[in-house]
């Protein structure tokens, strides 16, 4: 059974850190979001820091997380963006303070790394949804949903079925995130047990064939076998060679897990775009799948 931090209340303070690629710019639309939920932001070192693409170095990184992990006042930790660096960092943090005062962490793509650590180690939630980075851009259903997931308001989602789904049923807890993290993290201690999970997937700018051959050693490395359902996100910006590989990222997806009986879902809106719906990994979720609407629920 997964652990719930507490859900927020006006007047909490939050936190905005950076734990991989530095930022672009600042983060006025985020604060000014975030105050507009009655919460007070706390903005970490690393949002105006800079080191080559990082948003400072390692050190820097790991020690402003580090921070917000340890302080009580902080009720959640948002990461600003992502890019690539947390897997850098990861193994600088102590979470013994984090895992018996738990609090919400915030953010996805390179943020998986958090997430799956999180989860496999401490089992306690994480919220896969918008970061400060993306909320110029967010749709206002997607920032309506980390509201949601932040304030403890139930997130039941309903949409209309892809054509490639495979109709079923499924409960379990919620896990995943962006795959080409899903498969860095994959046999270190971060990694994730699979078995009997609801396992979400996105990615971006990923070659075709090189998302056909990380789900092969997601596959190969006994991930898929015995999950109890698949819920497939954006895959985004997808590139293709001079020789075309020949499927469709749906293509791909159900001919690896053709085997299995488990249902899955395409187009769930969350991932690499404006719609980036929350969802909270962790959490125990019915799946429902058939061929005109498909539904994820909270049980």
């Amino acid at each position: 059974m997964s652990i719930s931090p507490p859900y927020l209340k006006k007047g909490d303070k939050v936190a905005i850190t950076c734990p991989a690629k530095k930022l672009p710019a600042p983060m006025t639309d985020a604060i000014a979001l975030l105050e507009s939920w009655g919460l007070e932001v706390v903005i970490g070192e690393t949002v105006s820091a800079s080191y080559h693409q990082f948003a400072g170095d390692d050190d820097l990184r790991a020690r402003d997380m580090q921070r917000f992990l340890d302080d009580d006042s902080i009720k959640a930790i948002i990461a600003a963006r992502g890019g690539y660096g947390t897997i850098r960092m990861i193994d600088k943090l102590d979470f013994t303070h984090f895992a018996q005062h738990p609090k919400w962490l915030v953010g996805f793509s390179d943020i998986t790394v958090l997430h799956t650590h999180i989860y496999a180690n401490y089992g306690i939630q994480t919220i896969h949804g918008q970061m400060p980075v993306n909320i110029k851009d967010g749709s206002a259903t997607s920032l309506e949903t980390l509201r949601k997931s932040l304030f403890g308001e139930e997130l039941n989602y309903e949409f209309n079925s892809h054509a490639d789904n495979r109709p079923g049923e499924a409960k379990g807890e919620l896990i995943g995130g962006n795959l080409s993290l899903l498969v860095a993290v994959s046999g270190s201690v971060s990694d994730y047990d699979y078995d009997g999970k609801i396992l979400f997937i996105e990615d971006v700018g990923e070659y075709l064939y090189a998302i056909d051959r990380m789900l092969y050693h997601l596959k190969r490395a006994h991930k898929l076998k015995n999950l109890a359902g698949l819920v497939v996100g954006g895959f985004t910006d997808v590139k293709d060679n001079d020789i075309p590989f020949g499927q469709t990222v749906e293509q791909i997806i159900m001919s690896i897990v053709q085997e299995y009986t488990y249902p899955v879902c395409f187009d769930f809106p969350a991932g690499h775009i404006p719609d980036n719906r929350a969802l909270i990994f962790g959490k125990k979720v019915s799946l429902s799948v058939n061929q005109h609407f498909t539904s994820i629920k909270p049980i």
